[in-house]
This record gives structure tokens, C-alpha cells and sequence, in this order.
């Protein structure tokens, strides 16, 4: 049963969320416009049809058709997520990782923590956005220094907290 009104509120709170995120790890500007294509029809109809408030509606779409339309769409037209970043090596002729801008790897940072905290709720701890992006092997399918990144990242919020890993965003230049 669709679920418009839900995955609406569950949308724009998971916007919300990151759009602060982004202003701790200054690329605020830019977390302003993050996810805005989820509204679209073509991601939010589905959204709202497979929403369950415990996971991505992806999730869902993806077990019953073996793909997710809604998450093709959206890995398309978001920077912040790894899959967007994959090229043609020219050498192997064959489509590789290239390695993210620092700030839209600041924003996957920010959407990872986010998404956690959404989906986690009261469960949500320093350490959970790490656990999920080892649990999803995210790492063998992203350019290693991307990987690298984005890890050192996750092991800074679990082992310091988000004070710290937050102002050491901020200190990052975001070319």
C-alpha cells in the first residue's frame, strides 16, 4: 500500500538532516540542493509505493523487479553517490571507479551519517554509519582512494564523535 505522506516526511526529514550536516562540514550551499530529485515523480511515486520507515524503498522495489528504476534515476543525477562516479578507462576500455571530489565526498559522508541516524532512530550510535558501509562492502565497488577517504571519515566519527570529525571537514578543502 502506498505511503506518500510517510515517505515524504521521511524524505524531507533525511533532507534536513544532511542539509545541517553539510553546514558542520562546510559545503552548506551545496547541501541545500541535495536530494531534490527524490520529489520527482519518477523517484518519489515509487518511494511512496514501497515505503516501509525501516529502510530505503530501493531496497524493496529492487526484490521485486530485480532492479530499482527510482535508484537509477536517482544515482544519475546525485554526485554525492560513488555509483555516479564510474568512467571509461580509456587503457582497458572497460567502465572503472574514478575517484570523488572531496565535497561530494563530504556530502556521501553527510548522507551516510543521516540515513543512519533516520533509519536507526534511537538506535543510532557514532559507530553505525561505518557498520552499515562495511556490512554493504561499498568499498569494492568505489575507487580506492575514494574508499580510503570516506573510511578514514567513518573510523573518525566512531572512534571521536561528530564535534571532531565535523571540524575536521570543515578544515578540508573542498576541490
Amino acid at each position: 500500500m502506498a505511503r506518500p505522506f510517510a515517505h515524504f516526511c521521511t524524505v524531507t526529514k533525511h533532507r534536513h538532516r544532511v542539509i545541517a550536516h553539510c553546514f558542520r562540514a562546510g559545503i552548506g550551499w551545496q547541501g541545500l540542493f541535495h536530494d531534490l530529485s527524490k520529489y520527482s515523480p519518477t523517484e518519489f511515486l515509487p518511494g511512496a509505493r514501497y515505503y516501509q520507515g525501516t529502510r530505503s524503498p530501493t531496497e524493496r522495489e529492487r526484490e521485486l523487479f530485480g532492479y530499482s528504476a527510482a535508484w537509477m534515476h536517482h544515482k544519475g543525477r546525485n554526485r554525492h553517490h560513488y555509483e555516479y562516479w564510474v568512467d571509461l578507462n580509456m587503457q582497458t576500455k572497460r567502465y572503472e571507479p574514478v575517484p570523488m571530489p572531496v565535497r561530494y565526498v563530504k556530502e556521501m559522508f553527510c548522507d551516510r551519517v543521516a540515513a543512519s541516524k533516520i533509519y536507526q532512530g534511537k538506535n543510532y550510535t557514532d559507530s553505525s554509519a561505518l557498520d552499515y558501509y562495511l556490512r554493504g562492502r561499498a568499498r569494492d565497488k568505489m575507487h580506492p582512494a575514494t574508499a580510503d577517504q570516506l573510511e578514514e571519515w567513518l573510523i573518525m566519527l566512531k572512534e571521536k564523535g561528530e564535534k571532531e570529525t565535523f571540524r575536521h571537514l570543515r578544515g578540508i578543502s573542498n576541490r
